[in-house]
Formats: structure tokens, C-alpha cells, sequence
């Protein structure tokens, strides 16, 4: 028997504990797992791309858990009333190689995210950071907001959408919520005063939605829209002006903001910053930039985190993709009976 989280499943577990107090939580699964970093098996995920999106697996393990998700990009799914994102996780034992959670990612991947952008600029950003301009408000901007108010001193919200009912939407969603909105209509309003500037749009396409004159001194850039081949935000001035950390270098490489820059442009991975092996930002000046794409450990620490959460409190339908025999050789059994 596995446990089980759908959708609804999710979602109930997510308000029960209240979606800020859910993301502190993931905040410090994340902050751990970043902590012990060499410890797990780390690859690039497997893509297959198309001319229309893409679909990854991201597997990693440490010595007792195994865990992988199945994901897609979709740019184009938005047109027909599908999300562009969705996804599958299952957490596995290690030892005896039987699934322990089955779960839904679609949600659970905004958590993550939203959730490893704020660890990032907990350890990255001006501890004084009190605003952020938010450039793209599609389904990842109000868990990028909340998970902000949960693990960061962030509390005013200055946000843009080239999309007016986006931001519709944003404003409706984030009504008492405890943060100062403010709707602006353009880049260049929404970061004018902003300590933190994060981008998220989903165009599959070289894109320069924020520019090296709209960074200011001190600013800390949370970029996570460029996230596959081909895909970026940023325009090349703003990382060659920044300190830039990533996850996964070689994934990275590949996928994220990095694919501008040579093989030999310096970038930090997030987990040496937090561990102290390397240097973040150094002085109140500095501009820093998380280029995230969004790396497997981060699946493991939101799989681990459910399930920790479902075995102490439940909320996880139990069910039964493993054959539990009497006779462990007797598979053909299940059909006869015996």
C-alpha cells in the first residue's frame, strides 16, 4: 500500500496548515536538503523536446530515499485553456525500492519553486529587502509572493503583466493576504523602488524582459522563467553587472539565464553560499542573481516534506500499486486466486 496525494488531497493539506506557514516549512525542508547537497546523486534531467514544449524526468536519491518527478513545458497549452506546467512525483525507499508516496506535482512544483526563489534571496538578498517588483503574474506569482512574506522580510508587492486580466487575477487572489499590492503598468514602474525584482514569464523564446539600466545597486533578481533551451528573461547586461548562483551548474548551463554567457563566465551554486563554502553577497551594493530552472533535489525536499506531513498527521489516500503476495513467487496468482 502507497500513499497518495491528488490534487484535492493537496490542496486541503496545503490550507489546513495555511499556505505561508506551509511554505516556512518547505522553506527549511529545502534550507536542509541544501545543506547535505553532495550527499544526493545529481544529474541533468532527461528532456524530450518538441517544437511546441517539453517533458523531463528529474530523478535523484540519497541513502535512504529515491525520488523523481515527470514534468512538462508548455508555452502554448495557456491558448487552450491547459496549464503549461504540470507534473508527478513519487518518493521510494531506497533500501527495499518500494514507492512510499505518490503524488501530484503540478501544485506541489509551484510550492517548490516558490519556495527554493525564497531561500535563495533569504540568503542572497539585503536582509532589509522590504519590496518586490514581480514581472509576470501567471500561475507561479502568488506563491512566489507568499513564499517572499513567509521566508523574507518582503511586504509590498509592485507587480506587472503585459496580460490585464493577469493581474486581475493577482490582485483578486492576494486580497487579505497581508501584503501591499501595487499594480503598475510597466517594467520600468514596477521595479522603480524595488529591492528584489522577480521575473516569471512563460514565452518560449529569447526574451530580455528585464534590462541591465532597469537594475539598480543592491538589487537581488530572483529569475525563473528561463528555464529550457532557448528560453531566457534577462538581457545579457544584467548577468555580466551580477553575481550569479545558480542550482545545478551543468544543468544550468544548459537551461537557465546561463546559456548567454561562455563556458567560463564564473556562477556559484546556491548550496555552497548556504553551507559558507563560497561567498554570496559580500557588500550592500552588490546586484545578485538567482538563475534557477528548477533542479530535482527540490522535488525530493517537497516529496519528503508530504510525506513527513501525511505520516504524522494522514490526509493521504492509501493505494495499491504494489501486489502483496503470500507467496512472493507466485505473481501469476492474482489472477488464479491461489
Amino acid at each position: 500500500m502507497v500513499q497518495f496525494l491528488d490534487v484535492p488531497a493537496v490542496v486541503r493539506l496545503v490550507s489546513r496548515i495555511g499556505p505561508v506557514p506551509f511554505l516556512a516549512g518547505l522553506v527549511d525542508y529545502l534550507e536542509s536538503d541544501f545543506r547535505r547537497w553532495e550527499s544526493f546523486e545529481k544529474s541533468a534531467r532527461l528532456a524530450s523536446h518538441s517544437s511546441v514544449g517539453v517533458i523531463e524526468l528529474m530523478p535523484t536519491a540519497d541513502e535512504t530515499l529515491y525520488a523523481f518527478k515527470y514534468v512538462n513545458g508548455h508555452p502554448a497549452n495557456a491558448a487552450l485553456g491547459k496549464l503549461t506546467v504540470t507534473g508527478l512525483g513519487v518518493l521510494a525507499s531506497v533500501e527495499t525500492g518500494y514507492p512510499l508516496l505518490v503524488s501530484e506535482m503540478t501544485v506541489c512544483t509551484a510550492l517548490r519553486t516558490a519556495a527554493t526563489s525564497a531561500l535563495a534571496a533569504k540568503h542572497l538578498a539585503r536582509p532589509e529587502s522590504a519590496t518586490m517588483a514581480l514581472i509576470g503574474l501567471g500561475a507561479q506569482a502568488e506563491f512566489q509572493a507568499l513564499a517572499f512574506m513567509a521566508a523574507t522580510q518582503v511586504r509590498t508587492i509592485r507587480a506587472f503583466d503585459i496580460n490585464p486580466a493577469a493581474l486581475a487575477k493577482f490582485e483578486r487572489n492576494m486580497l487579505a493576504r497581508g501584503m501591499t499590492i501595487v499594480a503598475t503598468n510597466s517594467v520600468d514602474e514596477a521595479v522603480d523602488g524595488a529591492d528584489i525584482v522577480t521575473t516569471a514569464t512563460a514565452a518560449k523564446q529569447r526574451a530580455a524582459v528585464l534590462h541591465s539600466s532597469q537594475v539598480q545597486a543592491g538589487m537581488h533578481i530572483n529569475a525563473i522563467g528561463g528555464d529550457c533551451p532557448g528560453k531566457t528573461e534577462l538581457e545579457l547586461g544584467v548577468l555580466t553587472r551580477a553575481k550569479v548562483f545558480v542550482e545545478f551548474e551543468p544543468q544550468s548551463r544548459i537551461e537557465g539565464e546561463v546559456q548567454q554567457v561562455p563556458a567560463d563566465f564564473a556562477v556559484t551554486e546556491l548550496w555552497q553560499v548556504i553551507t559558507g563554502r563560497a561567498p554570496g553577497r559580500t557588500h550592500a551594493r552588490d546586484v545578485t542573481l538567482f538563475d534557477s530552472v528548477g533542479f530535482a533535489i527540490e522535488d525530493f525536499s517537497m516529496l519528503r516534506y508530504l510525506h513527513d506531513i501525511v505520516q504524522r498527521d494522514g490526509g493521504a489516500e492509501v493505494i495499491d500499486v504494489v501486489p502483496a503476495l503470500r507467496d512472493t513467487t507466485n505473481l501469476f496468482g492474482l489472477f488464479t486466486g491461489t
